[in-house]
C-alpha cells in the first residue's frame, strides 16, 4: 500500500468590483485576507483573482471614498464573489481607512500617478474648463509647455514622446483651441493614470510617458444627466440603463458657442458698402459608449470619441458688376472607436480583446472666386495631413498564486500616414481661359507595427516585490524591418510598514515622430513615421526612489531619473513643413538628448483638506550636429518646478480650490543682429538674415536656446457653491485663472527702444520685449446633476 501524503489544498477568490449605486466597476479597488494580508488590486476592467488556502477567512475589499465591506466565509472551493461598494456621503478621516494592498508603498511600480476624477473636478481652472491635462501639469515631472497650452512635457521629452490612450486607444492630437484646452470632457472620464517611468511590459510606442484615461461605462442601475454652461462652452452627459444590470450607455457633448454670439456683431460692423465679413471659431467634442454582460464572465464594450476645431472666415465685395468672394477655412480633429470583449476563463484567467480605429486629420484651405461682367476666375487651395490606424489586440491576465500575477499579450496596428499633401485648382474663363487641377507633395507612407509582451508581478517574501517584463516590437516600412528588445524591470523593498524604497529601468522605442517648428501645439505639426534612412528613437530610463507614510492620509514621495534618448529629430535650420517643394526627410537632422534630475512630492489623499506640493529639480540637454556642434539646452529645461494644490471641502455645500506653480524661465534662442537678404546685382529679395551669436546668459552655450525667459508663476483659485435640489444637485463656481494679475511672458523679441537715444546721431538701443496673454481671467460656470 502507497502511504497518503497531505498536501495543503488552495482555492482562488475571483469577481468584479463595481460601484453600488453606478454599477461602474472599480479599477484600482483593494481586496485582501486579512489575517494573511494576501491579496489582489482588480485591473482596468474591474477584475481580480488571488488564492489562498481552505478554511475560515475574513476578506476585505476597499477603494478610496468608498465604504468599506468586510465577509467572513469559509473557502472550500474556487469561488467567484462580485462587490458592490457604496459611496461615501461625505468623506471625513474618521470613516475613511488606509488600504493595505497595492497602493503606492506597496506596489513594485513606481513613477506613478493616478487622480480622481473628483480631486480634478474640485480645483480651479482656466476659463471654467475643466481640464486633466492642466491638472497633470501641476504634478512633478510635468511641465506645461506655455502660458495656458495644454502640452505635456514629461521628465524631458517632447509632447510626441507621451502614449494618450482613451479606452486603449490613441489619441494623436489631444488639444483644442490650438493647445489652450485638452479634448477631454471631464464629464465622461471615470479614471486619469500618468506613468512617467518604471513603464511596464504592457506598454510600448513611446519613450517618456503613458496617460491612461478610461471612459465611464454608463449606469447600469437608473437613468442620470449632468452639465454645465460655463463663459464659452456647454456641456451635457446623459447615462442610464437599457437593461436594468445587463446593458448600459453614456453619451457625453461639449461645444463652444462664442462664435455663434458672436455673428451678428461682426456682421453688424462689417456689412456695409458692398462689403461682408462673417468669421468665428468652434470646437466640439462627443463621448458615447455603451456596454453589455452576457454573463459574469462575458461582457462587451462599444466606445468612441469624435471631436472636431474649425476656424473660418469670409469676406464678401459686391459692386455693380463687380464681385469679389474670398473664404478661409482651418480644421483639424480627432474619431476614436474601440469594440472590446472581456472574457473570464477561469478564477485565474482574464482576457480582453480589442479592435479600434484612429483618425487625426488636419485641413488649411482657402478659396477666391473674382467675376465682372466678361471675365470669370476661380481658385482654390488645399493642404491635408494626418494619420489613420485600424488596430487589434489581445491581452491576458493570469494569477496562479499570490506570489505571481502575469500578464501578456500582443497587438497590430496598421498606419496610413499623410505627411503633407496640397491640392490646388484654378479655373477662368472669358477672355482669358485657363484650367488647372494638380495635386502635390508628400505621397501616403503604409507601415505596420507589431507588439509582442510578457511581464509577471513577482512577490518574495513580504518585503520584496519586483515586475520584470520583455517588451518585443517590429515596424514594417517600405523594404525596411525594424526590430526591438526592450526589457523592463522594477523592484520595492519594504524597509518598514511606512517606508519603502524602489529602483526601476525601461528600455523603450518609438517608431513615430512629431515634426514641429512651434511652441503652441499648432495643428500644423506633422507625424510621420521611421523611414528607410530615419531610424527609430529610444530611450534607456533608471529611477530610484522612496515612500513614507507619515500617517493614513499622508505621504512623501522622493524619486531621482536619468534619461538617454537617440535619434531624436527636428527641423534642420530655416526648414518647416511649409518646405513643399523638398520631401520632408530632407527637411529634418537627427540627433541625442539627455534628461535628469529629481521630483519630490508631499501628498494628502485623505480628510476634509487634501493636495500635494511638488518640487522639480531637472535638467534637460539636446545636440543635433547640423544645429549646434554642442550640447545646448532644451527648449523645455526647466531648472526648478514647483506646485502647492489644495481643496478644501468646508461642507457639503461650499469647497474651495487653489494651485499655485513656479517654474523657471523657457529656453528660447534670439537673434541680435539682421542682415539685408541681396542677390550678386544687390536687389533685395524680400527676407532677412538673422545672425545668433553668444550671450552670457546661459554657461557655456553659443547659439541655440542661449537666453532665458522671465520666470514663470501665479496663482488660480476658485470657489464651488453646492446645493440639493428636488430634481437633483447644482453648483455654481467662480475663480480666477492668475489671480495677482503676473505678467508671464508667452514669447519674448529683441527691439529697438526709441527712446535710449541720447541725440539724433545715436543709433537706438537693442533691448527684450515679451508679450503676455492672460493678465488675469475670471470665470463663473453653472453646473447641475439630475
Amino acid at each position: 500500500m502507497l502511504p497518503l501524503v497531505s498536501f495543503p489544498q488552495n482555492f482562488t477568490i475571483s469577481g468584479y468590483i463595481e460601484d453600488g449605486a453606478t454599477g461602474e466597476k472599480l479599477l484600482g479597488a483593494n481586496v485582501y485576507n486579512t489575517e494573511t494580508y494576501q491579496g489582489a488590486t482588480t485591473n482596468n476592467y474591474g477584475f481580480y483573482s488571488f488564492t489562498q488556502g481552505y478554511g475560515e477567512m475574513l476578506i476585505r475589499y476597499s477603494y478610496v471614498g468608498y465604504q468599506t465591506k468586510k465577509i467572513n466565509f469559509s473557502l472550500l472551493n474556487d469561488t467567484i464573489i462580485n462587490i458592490s461598494l457604496q459611496p461615501f456621503i461625505e468623506l471625513e478621516e474618521v470613516v475613511v481607512e488606509s488600504t493595505r494592498v497595492e497602493n503606492s508603498l506597496q506596489s513594485s511600480q513606481m513613477s506613478v500617478t493616478e487622480l480622481p476624477m473628483q480631486v480634478i473636478k474640485s480645483l480651479p481652472v482656466f476659463m471654467g474648463e475643466i481640464d486633466i491635462i492642466k491638472t497633470i501639469q501641476l504634478l512633478p515631472g510635468v511641465q506645461s509647455g506655455s502660458e495656458g497650452t495644454s502640452g505635456l512635457y514629461v521628465r524631458g521629452g517632447g509632447p510626441d514622446q507621451n502614449l494618450i490612450l482613451l479606452d486603449g486607444v490613441p489619441v494623436y492630437n489631444a488639444n483644442h483651441l490650438f493647445g489652450f484646452f485638452s479634448v477631454f470632457n471631464a464629464d465622461a472620464l471615470n479614471t486619469v493614470k500618468l506613468v512617467k517611468g518604471g513603464f511596464p511590459a504592457r506598454y510600448g510606442g513611446r519613450l517618456s510617458s503613458v496617460l491612461d484615461i478610461r471612459m465611464k461605462e454608463g449606469n447600469s442601475k437608473e437613468f442620470h444627466g449632468e452639465g454645465s454652461i460655463g463663459l464659452i462652452a456647454t456641456k451635457l452627459t446623459l447615462e442610464g440603463p437599457i437593461i436594468k444590470d445587463k446593458t448600459s450607455f453614456i453619451v457625453s457633448g461639449r461645444r463652444t458657442y462664442i462664435d455663434i454670439l458672436a455673428q451678428p456683431f461682426i456682421r453688424l460692423a462689417n456689412n456695409q458698402n458692398g462689403y461682408k465679413t462673417s468669421g468665428g471659431y468652434y470646437f466640439y467634442d462627443l463621448n458615447a459608449k455603451i456596454n453589455h454582460k452576457f454573463s459574469d464572465k462575458s461582457r462587451l464594450y462599444l466606445s468612441s470619441y469624435m471631436g472636431n476645431d474649425k476656424a473660418y472666415a469670409k469676406d464678401e465685395y459686391h459692386w455693380d458688376d463687380y464681385y469679389d468672394r474670398n473664404e478661409f477655412d482651418l480644421k483639424w480633429g480627432n474619431i476614436t472607436t474601440s469594440l472590446r470583449w472581456n472574457y473570464m476563463f477561469s478564477n485565474k484567467l482574464f482576457a480582453n480583446a480589442r479592435a479600434s480605429y484612429s483618425r487625426y486629420k488636419f485641413i488649411v484651405s482657402e478659396q477666391y472666386e473674382y467675376e465682372t461682367t466678361d471675365y470669370k476666375e476661380e481658385y482654390a487651395f488645399e493642404y491635408f495631413s494626418g494619420i489613420d490606424d485600424v488596430a487589434g489586440s489581445i491581452d491576458f491576465d493570469y494569477v496562479p498564486n499570490t506570489s505571481h500575477y502575469i500578464r501578456f499579450g500582443a497587438s497590430n496596428i496598421y498606419h496610413t500616414f499623410n505627411p503633407g499633401v496640397n491640392a490646388f485648382s484654378e479655373k477662368s474663363s472669358g477672355s482669358y481661359t485657363n484650367d488647372v487641377d494638380t495635386v502635390f507633395g508628400n505621397t501616403k507612407i503604409f507601415a505596420n507595427e507589431i507588439d509582442v509582451y510578457v511581464e509577471d508581478d513577482i512577490t518574495l517574501g513580504a518585503r520584496i516585490k519586483t515586475n520584470i517584463g520583455i517588451h518585443l516590437s517590429g515596424f514594417a516600412v517600405g523594404k525596411k524591418f525594424y526590430t526591438s528588445f526592450q526589457p523592463r524591470i522594477s523592484a520595492r523593498y519594504l524597509v518598514s510598514e511606512k517606508m519603502s524604497v524602489k529602483a526601476s529601468y525601461a528600455k523603450m522605442t518609438q517608431y513615430i515622430h512629431l515634426l514641429s517648428n512651434t511652441s503652441i501645439g499648432l495643428p500644423t505639426d506633422l507625424w510621420v513615421p521611421v523611414t528607410e534612412t530615419i531610424e527609430p528613437m529610444q530611450s534607456d530610463q533608471v529611477a530610484i526612489g522612496s515612500v513614507y507614510n507619515i500617517n493614513k492620509s499622508l505621504e512623501v514621495q522622493v524619486e531621482g531619473f536619468y534619461k538617454w534618448m537617440h535619434n531624436l529629430i527636428t527641423y534642420k535650420p530655416g526648414a518647416s513643413y511649409f518646405s513643399i517643394s523638398d520631401s520632408w526627410q530632407d527637411l529634418i537632422t537627427t540627433g541625442k538628448g539627455w534628461s535628469y534630475g529629481a521630483e519630490f512630492l508631499v501628498r494628502k489623499n485623505m480628510g476634509k483638506v487634501t493636495g500635494w506640493v511638488g518640487y522639480t529639480l531637472s535638467w534637460s540637454e539636446r545636440q543635433f550636429n547640423e544645429v549646434s556642434d554642442q550640447k545646448y539646452p532644451y527648449r523645455y529645461d526647466r531648472r526648478h518646478d514647483v506646485s502647492v494644490v489644495v481643496s478644501w471641502k468646508k461642507s457639503e455645500r461650499f469647497d474651495i480650490g487653489a494651485a499655485w506653480v513656479f517654474g523657471t524661465g523657457n529656453a528660447v534662442t534670439l537673434a541680435f543682429d539682421k542682415y539685408l537678404s541681396l542677390d550678386n546685382y544687390n536687389n533685395y529679395l524680400g527676407n532677412d538674415i538673422s545672425y545668433y551669436h553668444e550671450l552670457p546668459y546661459i554657461e557655456n552655450v553659443e547659439n541655440r536656446n542661449n537666453y532665458r525667459m522671465p520666470a514663470y508663476h501665479r496663482l488660480d483659485i476658485g470657489f464651488n457653491f453646492h446645493k440639493k435640489t428636488k430634481w437633483g444637485e447644482r453648483t455654481w463656481s467662480v475663480g480666477i485663472y492668475n489671480a495677482y494679475f503676473r505678467q508671464n511672458a508667452f514669447f519674448i523679441y529683441v527691439d529697438y527702444d526709441p527712446y535710449s537715444r541720447t541725440s539724433i546721431s545715436d543709433p537706438p538701443k537693442k533691448v527684450i520685449k515679451q508679450v503676455s496673454l492672460f493678465p488675469g481671467i475670471p470665470y463663473v460656470t453653472y453646473s447641475f446633476r439630475f
